[in-house]
């Protein structure tokens, strides 16, 4: 397995050498996967009916961002880091079904295998041939089954702060952390499977609102919460479906790991040392052949904290990646 550990003063060393002049070169020796297509807020009806609200903006290699919560929606990563991303990519921004812009399917499908079929049938419908992906969070459990079901769909994969075993990340990670946030010596009770997930999240993150904790979640600071859950308001009828339910369904509750050995295309997995929602430890097990393992002194929202890191493990990946940006390999610590 290639694991590449990477220096930050190296990476600053290297990314000097790099101009844009060369990205732009890259481009151009990649434009047979560049779409050129510049389209705001639209929907796209699925097979079963669903209008999946998708919005396509930037200039380069199209990457479908595959958002987390579940629930979260595509808006605030657009708001907040597009500016970076439509530099590098073609973003596809896609509310999944039952979230945010997007409708519910009639027939009530939020099976994980629908949801996919949904991002192929987004991407036969754009044009494009293959692209990369860019989960967050939650959003690793869909990149993996994606990964897994459509390989031929997929030139590489962009993992920030995600799961691949959201049981493991949510007995393991982040009812031990809530529970010592909020002073509950005994977490034993609120990671035991006989009593249902949901009633055991939920106590636990009303505790947290109510003692003003919430935050420590996920943010280094509390500020950025109130930043993120702001943006959330710009979105009128906000679609709660998926939410409500997507953690009560056994696909989306698998364990993904054993799987990475098998996914041949180059994969950057971003992770935050001091992410409580997902897992500082999350890592273990990971095993992609090509991976660029990246740890940041962050939390569960490098896209608003940390973000010159996060800017610089991305850029790295692109150039580690593709021939046309060769770097290298560093064994470093």
């Amino acid at each position: 397995m290639k694991v590449i550990k990477i220096n930050t003063e190296e990476i600053n060393a290297h990314l000097r050498k790099v101009s844009w002049a060369t990205m732009n070169l890259f481009k151009l020796t990649l434009s047979s996967l560049i779409i050129p297509v510049v389209m705001y807020g639209h929907s796209i009806t699925t097979s079963d009916g669903a209008e999946l609200y998708v919005t396509v903006k930037g200039d380069g290699i199209p990457c479908l961002y595959i958002h987390g919560g579940p629930g979260a929606g595509s808006h605030w990563l657009k708001k907040f880091y597009g500016g970076f991303l439509e530099q590098r990519f073609q973003m596809i921004y896609l509310d999944q079904r039952g979230v945010c812009r997007s409708t519910s399917p009639m027939n009530g499908d939020f099976s994980i295998d629908r949801i996919i079929l949904d991002f192929e049938e987004v991407r036969t419908s754009l044009g494009i041939d293959e692209w990369l992906t860019l989960g967050h969070s939650f959003g690793g459990v869909l990149q993996m089954k994606y990964a897994i079901s459509y390989p031929e769909s997929i030139k590489g994969m962009l993992m920030i702060n995600c799961t691949l075993n959201a049981r493991e990340s949510l007995n393991k990670n982040w009812i031990p952390k809530a529970c010592e946030f909020l002073g509950i010596e005994n977490p034993n009770c609120y990671t035991d499977d006989t009593v249902p997930l949901m009633d055991r999240l939920s106590f636990l993150s009303q505790q947290l609102k109510e003692q003003g904790m919430m935050w420590k979640m996920g943010y280094q600071l509390e500020k950025n919460m109130r930043i993120m859950s702001e943006s959330f308001k710009e979105i009128p009828e906000w679609n709660h479906d998926f939410e409500s339910i997507a953690l009560t369904v056994d696909d989306y509750m698998m364990d993904y790991k054993p799987n990475t050995v098998d996914v041949e295309v180059p994969v950057l997995f971003f992770y935050g040392r001091k992410d409580w929602m997902v897992g500082p430890e999350h890592f273990q097990n990971v095993k992609f052949p090509r991976m660029i393992l990246w740890g940041s002194d962050v939390g569960h929202m490098p896209f608003l904290e940390s973000r010159a890191d996060l800017d610089r493990a991305i850029d790295i990946f692109l150039i580690e990646s593709f021939e046309d940006w060769p770097l290298n390999d560093i064994q470093l610590k």
